[in-house]
């Protein structure tokens, strides 16, 4: 069968058509769907064709309100909000819980809930807020729903494992290891902890799909430069600002090379469902098709991905095996 040809102007939309077999009577979990975001463009368009979507966030009223949305737009819709809060590893096995409880196999989990840029900042678990929400939380919620994931396991199908992360990859020195589970104050900057975290969700895409062996296959993604919800939070106005990516009255600089959200949310959707992708496990996407190329050194060595994998399982004080 022959799929079509993807660019940077590709829309979630135009894949999800494209792979329609693909997504039709899967089980998907998506972090991270508050309106305004890529989040919910996925799961919105994966809606259209999926037997199941499930959709989280850690605000009740958000997560309402993006239901509802989606269920307006596509009626015949099956779609279940679940309360997740990955800053807390507590709140991260309760939501686990849930999903295993369900009795249902779980063809593809996405990871692409962020936590907003912004101060210093510590959670419940004395972890720094943006690798604890994007990083540490994503891998426990993984490792609980393994069960799950593997029920979805046939001869003709492997469940995905996809995190969202970003060209920030290659910026920065790579992941502090050391400072991972023993925050210090005085080293953090903001986009550092980015940076951080968008080289840790590369490096457990690729230690995850080695380690899993065909059980799952994993893959991480940059989704391009879009205008979303995350850009306007308070807290991070400034950093936004600094770095050029807002003007002044906190809009998005036009020199910039934004993307529109139904774009934005294209990558992801092919990293979830487009069969090619069997062949290479583990693989970092950009315009929806495999771009290890781009990968900065210290995010696709293997020795950094191993580590991570073990000073995590640390972290949440549990191993995580297949």
């Amino acid at each position: 069968m022959s799929f079509p040809v993807f660019s940077s102007s590709t829309t979630a939309d135009e894949v999800a058509t494209a792979f329609a077999n693909e997504i039709k009577g899967k089980n998907v979990l998506i972090t991270g769907t508050s309106l305004n975001g890529i989040g919910f463009e996925a799961a919105r368009v994966i809606a259209k064709h999926a037997n199941l979507v499930i959709i989280t966030g850690y605000d009740a009223a958000r997560l309402k309100l993006s239901e509802e949305t989606i269920r307006k737009d596509v009626p015949f819709a099956n779609i279940r909000g679940l309360i997740l809060d990955l800053s807390s590893l507590s709140a991260v096995r309760k939501a686990a819980a849930e999903v295993i409880a369900l009795d249902e196999p779980l063809h593809v989990l996405i990871h692409n809930a962020a936590a907003s840029q912004g101060p210093f900042t510590l959670t419940a678990d004395n972890l720094e807020r943006q690798i604890a929400t994007g990083h540490v939380g994503p891998f426990l919620l993984t490792k609980l729903l393994v069960p799950t994931l593997r029920a979805a396991r046939t001869a003709a199908y492997t469940p995905r494992v996809v995190f969202v992360a970003s060209i920030a990859q290659a910026s920065g020195t790579g992941v502090d290891f050391y400072t991972l589970a023993r925050p210090d104050a005085a080293a953090y900057t903001s986009f550092g902890a980015y940076f951080q975290t968008k080289t840790a969700n590369v490096l457990a895409a690729s230690e995850l799909a080695k380690r899993a062996k065909g059980v799952l296959n994993a893959y991480s993604l940059h989704p391009g430069l879009i205008y979303t919800n995350i850009y306007q939070r308070p807290e991070s106005l400034a950093d936004f600002q600094a770095a050029g990516l807002l003007g002044l009255d906190g809009q998005p600089n036009p020199q910039m090379p934004w993307r529109t959200i139904p774009q934005g949310a294209a990558t992801i959707l092919a990293a979830a469902f487009d069969p090619r992708l069997d062949k290479t496990p583990g693989a970092y996407l950009v315009d929806c098709v495999e771009a290890n190329k781009e990968l900065a050194p210290h995010s696709s060595d293997p020795n950094n991905a191993e580590k991570l994998w073990t000073v995590t399982e640390d972290i949440i004080g549990e191993k995580f095996v297949f």
